[in-house]
């Protein structure tokens, strides 16, 4: 599992000119999902996100998780977060998890964000979103739940 998370002032998810999710201040979280990921790696991924401390205390150093800011999340699932683009000139998404493996996994990530705490949006999954935001810092990370060489 893989997840590219952006500290924003603000973010929205709209489709067809419908705004279907939009949060003012937090996290903005792209989520991709691959094959062979499994309940563990959701648990290890979304706990990561609540406790990280990318946010700024009284003294301007980043000491603070998302839980400690009052932030909220806005959850974008994103396959093309496995996008291999090594060889030829159009990505490959084989390492992606098939939509009736990943859209369950993702809802599972959603769930435990909220489980602990916190106020979660999200887009659609599957869909053609349109994602606007403002990068807080700019602070953009990628955490994953598994290292380079389980990977390959």
């Amino acid at each position: 599992m893989r997840v590219v998370l952006q500290r924003v002032r603000q973010a929205a998810v709209t489709i067809h000119d419908e705004v279907v999710g939009r949060i003012n201040g937090g996290l903005l979280l792209l989520v991709g999902i691959r094959t062979g990921d499994t309940e563990a790696d959701v648990a290890y991924v979304a706990d990561k996100v609540a406790v990280l401390r990318i946010f700024e205390d009284e003294n301007g150093k980043m000491n603070r998780s998302i839980q400690d800011a009052g932030g909220a999340i806005l959850s974008v699932s994103q396959f093309t977060l496995y996008g291999d683009v090594a060889h030829g000139r159009r990505p490959s998404f084989i390492t992606a998890a098939r939509p009736e493996t990943a859209e369950p996994l993702y809802e599972a990530f959603n769930e435990r964000l909220r489980a602990a705490g916190l106020e979660v949006a999200t887009g659609r999954f599957g869909a053609d979103m349109q994602v606007s935001l403002v990068n807080d810092g700019p602070v953009t990370l990628i955490i994953e739940s598994k290292g380079e060489a389980e990977l390959r």
